[in-house]
């Protein structure tokens, strides 16, 4: 009998394997270390140039200049913000820091469940508590906060969702939601959003745009990322509808007609891509896709440019690539933001770097 034991448990494990690889799909690129050089990275340009702007920041995600240039970092992982290239801890012992925002020249920043006001020292680098503005639901699966400002006055924070595929019972998780920098009078201003990590007004058309990831669980293909121009009122879907108003018969609740009343997507990015940062570049649009770990073949991993034509999405090209090699990444790029140089900023929680890339 042990024998047998013996001789069935390789082939048990082996099956295991098997159904856990197409079910969750190649790990390896997420959770392995990354290389230490950047080789492998490739610009769509020659006579552009990347180099490590700052290294040793712990999961650095978003990007943020103040009024005067300089340049700030959130890290999560720490619970702390810095400065940059210096790598000064400006604030510290946060709850989960991600979102980022300047506003009169004061600091807003978006910790999981709160929003923050500080008043910014540009001369000594510091930041000192004005107020807290806003309580947020607590998180869970999704527990980033993203904000931006829009030429009104009007902050919006991005809240995702607690889970892959499920009803929320707040009715600001899975949703942006609309205040001022006081933090009044909150309230919903799009809906049906699993998860839009990072939102970017186009300070030409003062629109709302923002990045999208789909949910989990329905093949290497399906359902598609997205980005969106994010409008008050509109419903995107998630979670009873996902791409180009597609029921979730998977999730099986409400009918498909359901579908019939909610916006599409702006543009569909491949499955599993995972966009995170988005910035507008002499009238495109530059994506930050992170990468998979749901997709049997690894995806994303990449800086992609999004040609534009007014507010339609017309051509993609690779930007920036390599950040993939086989089953180990030179890095997972985040958030993208153009210096007043001209030069672009890309974080990388992968490597906990921030690179800058300007031309020759």
């Amino acid at each position: 009998m042990r024998k047998t034991i013996l001789f069935l448990l390789p082939i048990i494990l082996s099956i295991m394997a098997v159904i856990f690889w197409r079910k969750v799909g190649d790990l390896r690129p997420a959770i392995l270390p990354a290389k230490k050089d950047i080789t492998n990275i490739r610009l769509s340009q020659s006579d552009f140039r990347l180099e490590i702007y700052a290294s040793d920041i712990t999961n650095a995600r978003d990007l943020e200049f103040t009024t005067d240039g300089t340049l700030l970092v959130s890290s999560p992982q720490t619970g702390n913000v810095y400065t940059l290239p210096d790598r000064k801890i400006i604030l510290s012992n946060l709850n989960r820091p991600h979102g980022l925002s300047f506003h009169d020249g004061q600091l807003f920043v978006a910790e999981e469940t709160k929003v923050i006001r500080y008043n910014w020292d540009e001369k000594n680098k510091t930041a000192t508590i004005d107020k807290k503005i806003l309580d947020l639901p607590s998180g869970g699966r999704h527990f980033t906060r993203s904000m931006d400002f829009d030429s009104n006055g009007r902050l919006f924070i991005s809240l995702g969702s607690t889970c892959d595929v499920c009803f929320e019972t707040h009715p600001w998780i899975g949703t942006v939601i609309v205040t001022n920098k006081r933090g009044e009078n909150p309230r919903v201003w799009s809906r049906g959003l699993r998860n839009a990590v990072f939102i970017k007004v186009d300070e030409n058309t003062n629109e709302l745009w923002g990045t999208e990831m789909g949910r989990d669980f329905l093949g290497d293909d399906l359902p598609p990322d997205e980005i969106n121009i994010l409008k008050e009122g509109h419903d995107y879907g998630w979670p009873v509808c996902y791409g180009n108003r597609v029921y979730d018969s998977k999730f099986g609740k409400k009918t498909s007609s359901y579908c019939q009343n909610t916006t599409p997507p702006s543009y569909e990015i491949p499955a599993h891509s995972a966009p995170l940062g988005l910035v507008f570049y002499h009238g495109d649009l530059l994506v930050a896709y992170h990468g998979s770990w749901n997709s049997s073949v690894p995806v994303g991993y990449k800086i992609v440019r999004l040609k534009r034509k007014n507010d339609r999405i017309v051509a993609s090209e690779d930007f920036i690539s390599g950040f993939v090699d086989g089953s180990r990444v030179v890095g997972r790029p985040v958030d993208i933001e153009l210096g007043r140089d001209g030069s672009l900023y890309i974080s990388d929680d992968k490597r906990d770097v921030v690179y800058k890339i300007k031309g020759q």
